[in-house]
């Protein structure tokens, strides 16, 4: 059985490549920013990222980011509603 389905999505694959539609994913080796360095050695300007303002490279919240991952993990587990809220989000929102 995995033989069959392994055999219909290399399939699938070679006439996506064939339309023209396959999408080769470029591998980012440094932070997201407005020049990006790439796994093959090269830069280009990346116009495509939600980091307007910069903050995902801001020292200062990468540090925050860092003692809220050390003390309370990294994440929700689900929805606020579903798994309850945690204590950084009220004292966020109560700013």
């Amino acid at each position: 059985m995995y033989n069959n389905f392994k055999e219909f999505l290399t399939k699938e694959i070679k006439e996506i490549k064939s339309a023209g539609l396959y999408k080769n994913e470029r591998v980012i080796v440094a932070p997201q920013q407005a020049e990006i360095k790439l796994a093959d050695g090269s830069t280009q300007l990346n116009f495509c990222m939600n980091n307007y303002l910069g903050l995902s490279n801001n020292p200062e919240l990468i540090d925050a980011a860092k003692g809220a991952m050390d003390s309370h993990g990294f994440g929700m587990s689900s929805v606020r509603f579903i798994c309850g809220t945690q204590d950084l989000h009220k004292k966020l929102e109560q700013k």
